[in-house]
C-alpha cells in the first residue's frame, strides 16, 4: 500500500444533484480527513452541481474516494495529483 501522501484535485460533476448530493456528501465526509477544501457551483440551466475537491492524502486513499463517488449513478469523478516529490 502506498503511504506517500499526494496533494490533488478531484472533479466532480453531478447530474440531477437533488437525486444523488446525499449519497456524494456522505462519501465525502467519510473522507473528511483528507478533504482539505471543497466549492461546488451549480449550474442550474443544466440542472448540475460542479464540486471540485482539494485532497492531501495518499495515493490510494485519493483513488478510493475518486472511485466511490464515481460508482454512485449520475455522478462522474476525475482525480488529478501532483508529481511525487
Amino acid at each position: 500500500m502506498n503511504t506517500e501522501k499526494r496533494l490533488g484535485v478531484i472533479a466532480v460533476i453531478l447530474e440531477r444533484p437533488q437525486e444523488v448530493q446525499e449519497k456524494v456528501n456522505a462519501v465525502i465526509s467519510e473522507f473528511g480527513r483528507i478533504v482539505v477544501g471543497r466549492m461546488g457551483i451549480p449550474h442550474r440551466e443544466r440542472n448540475v452541481g460542479v464540486l471540485s475537491l482539494i485532497v492531501d492524502g495518499g495515493e490510494d486513499e485519493i483513488n478510493t474516494l475518486t472511485g466511490r463517488l464515481g460508482n454512485i449513478k449520475g455522478v462522474n469523478a476525475k482525480a488529478t495529483m501532483a508529481k511525487k516529490s
